[in-house]
């Protein structure tokens, strides 16, 4: 069942990684989070600056939402799980 788009949380500098919300079917909130390496391995650079994640994270937005989707509909339905995507995940 693929995830909708919802909020932008923002670029969590302690965990490295940007954080955004999507809605399952039910309407609930899934927390999602893709690491800084996974977003610089999708744009094809390195060392983007905190600064630079959201206008990196939008330019690359419906791929992201798309991995994100994917990996929730390979989790467990457990309430409260975080989708996380790192480089791992992107099949490259």
């Amino acid at each position: 069942m693929p995830l909708t788009r919802d909020k932008i949380v923002g670029h969590d500098l302690e965990r490295l990684a940007f954080r955004f919300s999507m809605l399952n079917d039910g309407g609930d909130v899934v927390q999602c989070q893709i690491s800084d390496a996974a977003m610089d391995e999708l744009a094809g650079m390195q060392g983007t600056e905190s600064s630079a994640r959201q206008a990196q994270f939008l330019s690359l937005r419906e791929t992201i939402e798309r991995i994100a989707s994917d990996l929730y509909d390979e989790a467990p339905r457990v309430r409260g799980h975080v989708v996380r995507i790192f480089t791992r995940h992107l099949g490259g």
